[in-house]
């Protein structure tokens, strides 16, 4: 998207995400027009500056080298920006020093300071401007005697405060500009970090999905399978039978998980078919009445949000699950009520239980605390006093807003 509206003549991604000398990385490409204009601009400057004082040194060629020299370090600002501080600083107090005229001389040592700054170089650019202050003062006010003009006097002092307003003006803007640099990098930071979590819950969600698609429909297809395998040779029609609902199971599990691949399709597109709720309990206890476990259901679903009604169905298809895998029962019950704006879901089954893992170690009841959790709500597993096992979910049946927006 962002790479479309730069194409298409929208705002640049800077104005969104900060300017390019934000940038951690140092950049690929000399600042040569920058470099140049301000280099024209510190000598025309610089010569208008030199006409209008004329108690000055006028200008010569030593004078232009160190004008140049100076601008011209600018060019390596963003790769060795210690350097170019003080480079710019000693060309620029060489040049007054000589005695030259006032003007222009110090932007370059603003642009050095100002990128050594947002560059995190603090005590270069802050050392850099406190040599150039006290270099200035010691000329102004001491060293003028031996140096050119002759009968050069002391600076006034008025003067030399707005030099000194002028280098804490630097120094602040340039402070601003590197703060607004730390800020938009952690910005990009915080929505990288952002897009990866976005991305691990996907990745959570997606693995929960299939684990409850393929537990339910892998189980009844290994009862079945075993069923078939029992009775070919003796009752060859049972055997029949058994063959017909591991078809039925296997289509259906890959039509769920069709289902749940086409989620990763283009972002924005609607699903093809609509996700499973509590409306299809009765697909799920036949298919569990296949599987030779009888199921009675109580009570009646409310209306629930998408996302909790997903939910509650995939709570009751991996109980059932694990009842057929890891309980001796062939019967369960589950129970549906809903009061204090939650939804309760209870699902019990008499044991005794066959599995070693029983007690919710696996990462079917692990997947169900997780959806649980997600949605505000929670899951209790666990066996009970008489010897059988029950799952108690409660979800609430308000729509949060991650639940909507997902």
């Amino acid at each position: 998207m962002d790479e479309q509206r730069v194409r298409g003549g929208g705002p640049p991604r800077w104005w969104r995400h900060g300017p390019p000398w934000g940038e951690v990385a140092a950049p690929t490409r000399w600042p040569w027009r920058s470099t140049v204009l301000v280099t024209l601009f510190v000598l025309i400057g610089s010569s208008f500056a030199s006409h209008g004082q004329p108690d000055r040194v006028p200008l010569d060629l030593y004078a232009r080298v160190l004008l140049v020299a100076g601008s011209a370090l600018l060019l390596w600002r963003h790769r060795y920006p210690v350097g170019v501080a003080f480079g710019t600083v000693l060309a620029a107090v060489l040049y007054f020093g000589a005695g030259y005229a006032y003007g222009p001389v110090f932007l370059p040592v603003a642009l050095a300071c100002f990128s050594a700054l947002v560059a995190g170089r603090r005590w270069a650019a802050w050392s850099a401007l406190g040599a150039l202050w006290t270099a200035h003062l010691l000329v102004a006010h001491w060293l003028f005697r031996w140096l050119p003009p002759q009968h050069d006097h002391a600076m006034p002092w008025g003067r030399e405060l707005a030099v000194a307003t002028w280098v804490v003006a630097i120094a602040a803007v340039s402070e601003l500009a590197r703060t607004r640099r730390d800020q938009w990098a952690r910005e990009r930071a915080e929505r990288a970090q952002a897009a990866r979590r976005r991305a691990d819950e996907e990745r959570l969600r997606m693995a929960r999905e299939l684990h409850d698609v393929l537990a339910h429909s892998i189980s009844v297809i290994n009862v079945q399978a075993g069923v078939g395998l029992a009775l070919l040779d003796s009752d060859p029609e049972q055997a029949r039978t058994a063959l017909t609902t591991i078809k039925a199971a296997s289509k259906e599990a890959l039509g769920e998980v069709r289902q749940v691949l086409d989620s990763l399709r283009t972002q924005g597109d609607a699903p093809r078919a609509p996700a499973p709720g509590l409306d299809r309990l009765p697909e799920l206890v036949q298919q569990a009445a296949s599987a030779g476990l009888t199921v009675t259901l109580d009570g009646t679903p409310p209306r629930l949000p998408p996302g909790t009604d997903l939910a509650a169905f995939r709570v009751v298809q991996e109980a059932l699950t694990n009842v057929v895998r890891h309980s001796g029962s062939r019967h369960a019950r589950v129970h549906i009520g809903h009061e204090d704006g939650a939804l309760r879901l209870r699902i019990d089954d008499d044991g005794p239980a066959t599995g070693a893992d029983v007690g919710g170690s696996g990462n079917g009841l692990a997947g169900m605390r997780e959806r649980a959790a997600a949605l505000g709500g929670t899951i209790e597993a666990g066996p009970r006093p008489d010897g059988g096992f029950r799952v108690l979910a409660v979800l609430p049946l308000k729509v949060t807003p991650k639940e909507d927006d997902r």
